[in-house]
């Protein structure tokens, strides 16, 4: 990958649509994760206004770091940068007691902690003029759907969601994105004991591109070893299960007869 020739598309793409969209700018959560690290840097290289949120939710001291890691050193780097921190576990245990026990599972409230972050996003957009920017890469958004329907993947433009995560990862060592950040395991930040995306998918991202180009490709699925047989599964089980979020929202077209009399 020409990785200096795809920064200045992505910041030529940024700065029309901002343009024709006659806004002002971008807003963007800050995980502490590569994703978010690389999407606020390209972001920043537009000139325009960009605002910078970090929104912990009982969030776990290492991603919390890392967060405030690249927001000073973003801020340094781009004039046009700001920054807010948005202290959401008193809101998110709010939500927690309003809701019945028997809903709380790990899942759903995973997921409410995402969606509580993408109305606290939408809510500076509106009052600023601002653009939601989402941090999905290709593997997350259409392969596997490894992100919170109207949560983070509640975003109004994807400027990274063509880029595999390890192309996101070359942009992140040429952008001189924080060491930090480039070697921290991924982590989608919505679980206060830190854990990895390997650990609730099961595969690394490595192999789950490995998988999705093979499928992809109509390639050959004979003489698999047997984790390779296991990789294939879970991209092929959560593309499946996953493909409500990746599809436009159904809708039920009535026949004109039953419209017009």
């Amino acid at each position: 990958m020409k990785e200096k020739e795809v920064i200045v598309h992505i910041v030529n793409w940024l700065n029309d649509y901002c343009e024709q969209s006659k806004t002002n700018g971008f807003v963007i959560g800050i995980s502490g994760g590569i994703d978010s690290a690389v999407t606020s840097t390209l972001c920043a290289m537009t000139g325009k206004q960009v605002i910078c949120l970090n929104m912990p939710i009982h969030q776990h001291k290492a991603e919390y770091n890392r967060g405030h890691e690249h927001i000073d050193w973003l801020k340094k780097k781009f004039k046009n940068v700001s920054s807010h921190e948005v202290e959401l576990t008193e809101t998110f245990k709010s939500i927690s007691n309003a809701l019945p026990a028997d809903t709380q599972d790990w899942l759903t409230m995973a997921n409410t902690r995402s969606r509580l972050r993408m109305a606290t996003l939408y809510a500076f957009a509106c009052h600023h003029k601002l653009l939601v920017a989402g941090t999905g890469n290709k593997i997350e958004d259409f392969g596997i759907g490894f992100f919170t329907k109207y949560g983070d993947g509640g975003v109004d433009i994807s400027p990274i969601a063509d880029l595999m995560k390890s192309e996101v990862y070359a942009l992140a060592k040429e952008l001189g994105v924080a060491n930090s950040i480039q070697v921290a395991a991924p982590t989608d930040g919505l679980f206060a004991d830190g854990r990895s995306d390997e650990d609730q998918i099961g595969a690394t991202y490595t192999e789950l591109e490995w998988a999705m180009k093979l499928i992809e490709s109509k390639g050959n699925l004979e003489n698999l070893t047997d984790r390779e047989k296991i990789v294939i599964d879970i991209y092929s089980r959560m593309n499946k299960s996953n493909q409500h979020k990746m599809k436009p929202i159904p809708v039920c077209h009535i026949p004109n007869e039953l419209k017009y009399n």
